[in-house]
């Protein structure tokens, strides 16, 4: 079978050569966020010469999917088979036609989008939990791949299934957005001249998002694309965010204002203030449903540095999102270029999505400062101005990330974005420094702060520059895991 390069998708194309080559059956689970690459993945590796393919219709009934069911098998088996009126029906006939392959070297089964398949009353999963275990699991030569953008389905009903699946995934495949190393060797494949200021750019707007990012051309600038994008007459990415969120989540309105809300607040809310912003109930259900939006990666949980686990906080991580709700929900105009005109008004955005790409590449700021082997906790702080009982005053501060080392160490880290080097005023090395000191007064930690700048274009050397005892730059984002 022909191996097919995939930018970025290295480590996954070797695991699905190693379950090629296993000798026994695989029950393979694909999973990630929508447009995260999963079908593209499979279809790639595979060239799309599969056995047996099918994927799930959006919202159709079950009839529908039977009929589409019938079609495919006839497509690939070249026969006439019945039209089934159940799910046991249908894998008996698919259970025929695969016998008929026995003793081909490997048989691979394709089943896209299998949440969908499991519309109310259709009994879809408890037919296709009787296919593993009654046949498909006896033949060594037999590779079952099933994917799915609905995270939370695949990992409850399939993953966590505490029925007859429960513990039979022989693999599992987790697909996350590229990082920024994935995301230049995918530019790179595809022939852009993209410089690596560009390649950030554009990931603070579309994140590491491989459908998103196939859309930029090549013969556009990088805020030409945005413009192409979001804000042309027909432009593809305007309307995504609503569909997003429907195709995964059943309550979909209660997910985007969720979303919508932790969008307006930098730092992150706890589930309370989440309640108390967004006028939600609190009867449980939201533990649910940020859960769930953890595990699509559109938003990350974190604690404080020094706080309990009760006191967790929620950010908007998923950076489509963040540029959405931001630049595009709410504008009415009509100007096909608004972001080429906006562009240099954008600097107090720009240095909040540049947080968020760092805090996405966390194990290359540990690599770049030398503690990849050392045992870390990250996580962020803040604390509101106080007097102190002696009539000190703080003026309190926040640090976004914090790496708490083992070693009694700690990198209090300062993430910003500029155009050029980055220059430690006066004012600023005060506020630096004085963050330094209320941290330590605050927290009680006996571990030596270190600051650590993490800066676009580097820092410029100046009488401030080294009180900051170590230096990350972007280049050094794009480092590979």
């Amino acid at each position: 079978m022909k191996r097919y390069t995939l930018a970025g998708r290295e480590k996954e194309a070797q695991r699905l050569t190693d379950i090629c080559n296993s000798g026994k059956a695989e029950f393979v689970v694909t999973y990630g966020r929508r447009r995260v690459g999963k079908t593209f993945l499979i279809d790639q590796y595979f060239g799309k010469k599969y056995d047996f393919y099918m994927t799930g219709i959006y919202q159709a009934t079950k009839q529908e999917q039977l009929s589409y069911f019938s079609q495919q098998l006839k497509k690939y088996s070249g026969l006439q088979f019945p039209e089934p009126q159940n799910w046991i029906d249908a894998f008996s006939l698919l259970e025929q036609y695969l016998q008929k392959l026995s003793r081909k070297k490997c048989i691979v089964v394709f089943i896209d989008e299998l949440p969908w398949f499991d519309v109310p009353r259709s009994r879809f999963l408890s037919a296709f939990e009787l296919f593993w275990n009654g046949w498909a699991s006896k033949r060594n030569n037999l590779k079952l791949i099933v994917c799915g953008s609905s995270t939370t389905w695949m990992t409850t009903k399939i993953l966590a299934n505490r029925g007859g699946l429960h513990n039979r995934v022989t693999q599992q495949i987790y697909l996350r957005p590229f990082n920024l190393h994935e995301t230049e060797e995918f530019f790179k494949m595809k022939g852009f001249p993209m410089q690596r200021k560009q390649i950030i750019e554009t990931y603070m707007v579309v994140g590491g998002i491989p459908y998103y990012l196939d859309m930029f051309q090549k013969s556009l600038s990088v805020a030409q694309n945005i413009d192409n994008l979001f804000f042309s007459s027909n432009a593809p990415l305007k309307n995504e965010f609503g569909f997003l969120f429907k195709s995964l989540f059943n309550d979909s309105e209660l997910y985007q204002k969720v979303i919508e809300t932790l969008s307006t607040k930098i730092k992150g809310l706890t589930k309370q203030e989440i309640i108390s912003e967004a006028k939600l109930l609190d009867n449980g259900y939201l533990s649910k449903v940020l859960d769930n939006l953890c595990q699509c990666d559109f938003v990350r949980s974190y604690n404080a540095f020094g706080k309990k686990e009760r006191e967790v906080m929620y950010q908007l991580t998923d950076l489509y999102s963040l540029f959405y709700l931001r630049f595009v929900k709410n504008y009415t105009g009509r100007d096909e270029h608004h972001w080429s005109h906006i562009l240099d008004s954008t600097l107090a955005w720009k240095g909040y999505a540049f947080e968020q790409v760092c805090l996405q590449h966390v194990s290359q700021i540990k690599k770049k400062i030398g503690i990849s082997g050392i045992e870390t906790s990250v996580s962020s702080w803040q604390c509101k101005s106080f007097t102190d009982s002696d009539g000190t005053q703080w003026n309190g501060g926040q640090i976004d990330l914090v790496i708490d080392r083992r070693d009694d160490y700690v990198n209090l880290c300062e993430m910003k974005y500029s155009d050029g080097k980055f220059v430690i005023t006066k004012d600023y090395n005060d506020i630096m420094l004085d963050r330094r000191d209320t941290f330590l007064r605050v927290t009680h930690t006996r571990k030596t702060p270190i600051i650590t700048m993490v800066t676009s274009m580097g820092v410029a050397h100046n009488m401030y520059w080294d009180n900051a005892q170590s230096e990350i730059e972007s280049e050094d984002l794009f480092e590979k895991d």
